[in-house]
């Protein structure tokens, strides 16, 4: 702990905005991870819910389960019933529904971005505070006396690169975080698309017995 204290006071004032931009990250990255995980697991839940009843053709009861859960699939869902309603045209079904999951992406990749964007800033911050050590070292340097010059020159060079490397250890698990972050907003929305296709199919089976039962009673 010591050793962590000292490295970050020698490392000069530049350490402080490189760990705020660390301490937002890392809150950023577990909101993110919360909200995807749980956002992953209530679409699992609805969509086990839903899918007997899809298989049962109880359209209702799918539509009213899609009004009391927040899971996006229920969303998708009901759109392409109520677009079914309308009209018997799977590709018609399948807009709506695909409307569905292109409106559930924005909240599922909401504030991801930032995270990349904080590593980076987190570097170039890092970058910065070691060039304006280094300026800070050579005019000290400039007026120090000849035998002390080379002592000087390595010590302050020391501490300058103290923000480089403050910086780095901030923007690698940025990054990674944000790379896991993606990963799992990805699956999520191939879930989404999946299961849409599932209940699209069962909705396109439908229609086309309604069809066939229409022409046979003709």
């Amino acid at each position: 702990m010591n050793t962590i204290v000292t490295f970050f006071q020698t490392g000069g004032p530049f350490m402080y905005p490189i760990a705020v931009v660390l301490v937002l990250g890392l809150a950023l990255a577990i909101e993110r991870w919360v909200f995807l995980t749980s956002a992953k697991s209530s679409n699992r839940r609805a969509f086990d819910r839903m899918l007997p009843l899809m298989k049962k053709k109880d359209y209702a009861a799918v539509v009213e389960l899609a009004r009391s859960t927040k899971a996006p699939i229920g969303r998708i869902v009901a759109a392409g019933i109520a677009r079914m309603q309308q009209t018997p045209r799977r590709d018609e079904i399948e807009y709506a529904m695909e409307e569905g999951v292109m409106e559930a992406v924005p909240r599922l990749e909401k504030r991801t971005s930032y995270l990349a964007t904080l590593a980076n800033i987190a570097t170039l911050l890092g970058l910065l505070g070691t060039i304006m050590g280094l300026i800070a070292a050579f005019t000290a340097v400039a007026n120090a006396d000849p035998a002390e010059k080379a002592t000087l020159l390595s010590q302050s060079i020391s501490v300058a690169m103290n923000t480089t490397a403050f910086g780095l250890m901030s923007a690698i698990p940025l990054l990674l975080a944000h790379a896991m972050i993606v990963e799992k907003t990805t699956e999520i929305v191939d879930s989404l698309e999946m299961a849409g296709t599932k209940c699209l199919n069962l909705m396109s089976n439908t229609n086309n017995l309604a069809s066939r039962t229409r022409a046979s009673d003709k």
